[in-house]
């Protein structure tokens, strides 16, 4: 038996799967999202612990036998997060969350420097790990002064897991401190922000052995000790292995609270210009390329806490067939935007509204802004120089046809359904647990599900589309203008 442990924003979940990659059972533990300023996102790592314990007591509890057999664990996490630690390992202040925003002003400082851009292959976005450390530099000096380790935050439960200070690829790859193309720690990025490589973690790949469980652990929870922690991978990338696209020219759509269009790379091919996220892949010598949008099931959402339906009952209002855009467009910057913008101050709006606007067209509308927006990371990564034919779909959002066929039809490429089953970050993280703990090709486990459906473009509506995408590109600039 094989665990992934995947540290969402929300929860932990605890997956179990068996040698043939059957999922056995999951467990789950929730989490709170602090926010005690306007654009600030903090958690409490203790709860991490507290959510991963509650996840694997509940799995424990209803797959005894079968958890008693796990041979491997890997990790997964949400990306980004600056948990600092003193000599002693203790947690110095919450964890600045990868929504965060607060240190847009020292993103900005860091991204004017070259060598960030060349070295990483990214925009520095306030939501990334370095600029974080610059705010806590320029507004917590005597928190600052303390810090012998960062860690991102699977990287905390690791330590609690293993006693050890390790970090992979791909989850590095998003701090603005990894030299992306040759996979190591840059000195020189360390420094511009007033570090050094001594209060890094190690890396390893996240397909290889990251630390062995504490005997502690291992024997409250009925388990060996000492067996593998897998080095893991950052959510999107657990999410890719779990889906299998780790060969180039595979790509997936993820309908989560964000959007990712995110395309597996058999090379490195930055193009920080464009707002495309170039990192590691978790497997080693491959690399991946992210388009990112903020709110996407966000999006509809926030329509549902507006309008007093639920999502689905919005949804289900647009019946099946896919209808031509009403001219109502819908900018879905509800917390600003990455990819194409790298805006943290942009923010969404409907336009074209009138008496006739009914929350269906403001439903439709809200479907069809983040379709667009996934079409303006498409554009990125072609302009980044990835060539995409079609995507499979994945996340809470993807259970919505209507969704599927408007995504389908801005992207003009097919969009495939995976057969029912759970392929996501947990998932991922059990395969890479699996792979670290057997030594088995990451290729041969990292296979695709089955396509249990395919949904074509809409022809009829090509054309139609094509001029409300062109009218939503108008909108970002003019909306800029005037709340800049």
């Amino acid at each position: 038996m094989y665990l992934g442990l995947d540290l969402g924003t929300s929860g932990v979940k605890a997956l179990l799967i068996d040698a043939g990659q059957t999922v056995v059972g999951s467990g789950h533990g929730s989490l709170d999202v602090s926010r005690p300023h306007p654009g600030w996102s903090e958690q409490d790592p203790s709860h991490w612990i507290r959510a991963c314990e509650d996840a694997i007591a509940e799995l424990k509890t209803s797959h005894p036998r079968q958890f008693a057999a796990v041979k491997g664990i890997g990790l997964s996490g949400q990306m980004h997060g600056a948990t600092l630690l003193d000599a002693a390992d203790e947690v110095l202040r919450p964890c600045i969350l990868w929504n965060d925003t607060r240190s847009h002003v020292e993103a900005a400082a860091l991204d004017a420097d070259p060598r960030f851009r060349a070295l990483t292959g990214n925009i520095v976005f306030p939501g990334f790990t370095a600029p974080k450390l610059a705010w806590v530099k320029n507004n917590e000096p005597a928190i600052f002064a303390k810090v012998a380790k960062v860690l991102l935050p699977k990287d905390f439960l690791r330590l609690w897991l293993t006693g050890e200070h390790i970090s992979e690829m791909s989850d590095s790859a998003g701090t603005s401190w990894l030299d992306v193309g040759q996979r190591r720690w840059s000195a020189d990025l360390l420094a511009a922000t007033f570090l050094d490589e001594k209060q890094m973690p190690s890396l390893v790949e996240g397909t290889h052995k990251a630390g062995g469980l504490r005997a502690e652990l291992a024997s409250k929870w009925g388990i060996g000790a000492g067996i593998p922690i897998a080095g893991g991978a950052g959510d999107n990338a657990a999410s890719a292995c779990g889906m299998g696209t780790v060969s180039a020219g595979h790509a997936f759509v993820s309908l989560g609270t964000s959007g990712v269009l995110f395309a597996a790379n058999a090379s490195y091919l930055p193009n920080p210009a464009s707002a495309v996220h170039t990192f590691c892949h978790a497997l080693p010598d491959t690399w991946h390329q992210m388009g990112v949008i903020l709110s996407a099931t966000d999006s509809l959402n926030w329509l549902s806490e507006i309008t007093g339906k639920g999502a689905g009952e919005l949804t289900s209002e647009l019946g099946d067939a896919l209808k031509a855009p009403s001219g109502v467009s819908f900018l879905p910057y509800l917390s600003g935007e990455r990819t194409p913008h790298n805006d943290s101050a942009i923010r969404g709006s409907f336009t074209g509204l009138a008496h006739e606007s009914s929350r269906a067209v403001l439903t439709q509308a809200v479907l069809e802004g983040v379709a667009f927006a996934f079409r303006d990371s498409l554009e990125a990564l072609k302009t980044a120089g990835t060539t995409l034919t079609r995507v499979t779909a994945i996340g809470g959002g993807s259970r919505s046809r209507y969704w599927l066929k408007a995504i389908a039809t801005a992207l003009q490429m097919p969009v495939d359904i995976p057969a029912d089953g759970d392929f996501g970050a947990a998932f991922g993280a059990a395969r890479l647990g699996l792979i670290a703990a057997t030594g088995a090709d990451p290729l041969t486990v990292c296979s695709a599900p089955r396509t249990d459906g395919t949904i074509e473009p809409d022809a009829a509506l090509g054309g139609a589309y094509a001029d409300a995408y062109h009218r939503y590109r108008a909108l970002y600039p003019a909306i800029r203008a005037v709340t800049a």
